[in-house]
């Protein structure tokens, strides 16, 4: 797992080689104690939840960082070293 991203408590992780659970693209999100997996193409909330106000920190910066996203996603898909994304601010 490798942290892409922080703000405002929330911690947003890609994981190594993680097509195989899930096979869409997507993240992972914790926050105070909640876990949530969100999909990268259009935010879909697969998995967990957040409260309601972090969810759409979430889907907000997911949309702003989309092209980065895929392209860690394609990184990490592969195990190679991926980057961090600006956080929202």
């Amino acid at each position: 797992m490798a942290v892409i991203s922080m703000f405002y408590g929330i911690i947003i992780s890609l994981y190594f080689f993680d097509s195989r659970q899930h096979k869409l693209p997507h993240i992972h999100v914790r926050y105070q104690g909640c876990e949530a997996v969100f999909s990268i193409s259009d935010g879909a909330l697969m998995e967990g939840q957040l409260p309601l106000s972090k969810t759409r920190l979430v889907l907000a910066w997911i949309e702003i960082h989309k092209e980065d996203l895929l392209a860690d996603w394609e990184l990490a898909s592969t195990g190679h070293e991926i980057f961090k994304i600006e956080p929202l601010r």
